[in-house]
């Protein structure tokens, strides 16, 4: 089984190391010092105050890979559409793309049944560049909860989690997604294969629409914008309109909206990932977040004021800081 991980950033390089210590033949793809480092000495991994390095096949010129069973694609979601093209040594007619990305996934239609069937979501796959350059019936869906970094070049610390819970469109239990949930526990890895993916994606996404914007546009920490008595209200109508969207879907929520927060709170003082890009002048992952949710509410004619309202705030500060067009 050849596996080849698209983005080898935190998520993508925790993931390769795991792989290669276990004995898969795994290959990352990468740029800049990040990749320069690990084709110099390795990938190293902390992990529990442990540290291990990897030698790992790593490049930035995908033919230099061929043809993959797999290829896990954890890059952010705006990044994904520009780079279809360039993917496509890695991808021959038996291959199945793994879609670690977070937000509402291009493929979210793909199968689902009912009179949506097959709509496209075009904030999250403009052009239909991946519909069209992947191929639906090959997209295996993955819900990725691991924290980790890049704290130098070609060193990744661990955070937190290992779970990756893998689903097919359809529901189904195939082959293809059982055969990569073995190899990844093999690699001590949580991998089940999940009959409804796209709960867990809606019961993640629920705090990434609300908590991210908020914490981008006001600056605070998880545990202060969730336990802010004017902040916490606006958090919640925007996840009560999400839920209104993901239940029209045939999502079932296992958990209630304050409970939710409650767990955002309970994380302490972190900054969330699109605050983190704030500061770090990186493009923001405004669109797979909030604007596809936005989209699906379009879609399932469910009106999303206060998502709208917070919307239009984020992407003006996003722009004023050159992080988003």
């Amino acid at each position: 089984m050849k596996i080849c991980v698209f983005g080898a950033g935190a998520i993508g390089g925790y993931m390769g190391v795991k792989l290669a210590q276990a004995g898969a033949d795994v290959s990352l793809v990468a740029r800049g010092p990040h990749l320069a480092a690990m084709q110099q000495n390795g990938l190293r991994l902390i992990e529990e105050e442990q540290v291990y390095t990897v030698s790992v096949s790593a490049s930035d010129t995908p033919e230099d890979l061929g043809e993959q069973d797999y290829v896990i694609i954890t890059l952010k979601a705006h990044s994904v559409p520009p780079v279809v093209e360039k993917m496509r040594p890695l991808i021959g007619p038996n291959t199945t793309v793994v879609s670690g990305v977070n937000g509402v996934p291009w493929w979210y239609f793909h199968k689902l049944g009912g009179p949506l069937d097959g709509t496209r979501v075009h904030s999250v796959d403009p052009g239909d560049a991946q519909w069209n350059g992947f191929g639906p019936d090959n997209v295996l869906g993955c819900v990725v909860y691991p924290a980790a970094e890049v704290i130098e070049p070609g060193v990744i610390k661990h955070l937190e989690g290992n779970r990756f819970s893998l689903g097919e469109p359809d529901g189904s239990k195939s082959d293809r997604a059982l055969a990569l949930s073995e190899a990844l526990s093999a690699a001590g890895l949580k991998a089940p294969v999940r009959s409804k993916l796209r709960d867990e994606i809606w019961v993640k996404l629920w705090g990434n629409l609300s908590f991210n914007p908020i914490s981008a546009l006001t600056h605070a920490t998880l545990d202060a914008l969730c336990t802010d008595q004017g902040v916490r209200p606006i958090a919640r109508a925007m996840m009560l309109e999400a839920q209104e969207i993901a239940e029209k879907l045939g999502v079932k929520f296992p958990i209630d909206v304050e409970r939710r927060i409650d767990g955002g709170a309970a994380v302490g003082a972190h900054r969330t990932s699109m605050l983190q890009d704030l500061y770090q002048g990186r493009p923001m992952e405004i669109d797979a977040l909030v604007t596809s949710v936005q989209e699906l509410g379009r879609i399932t004619e469910t009106p999303t004021p206060i998502l709208d309202t917070v919307l239009g705030l984020i992407c003006l500060r996003a722009r004023t800081a050159g992080l988003y067009s």
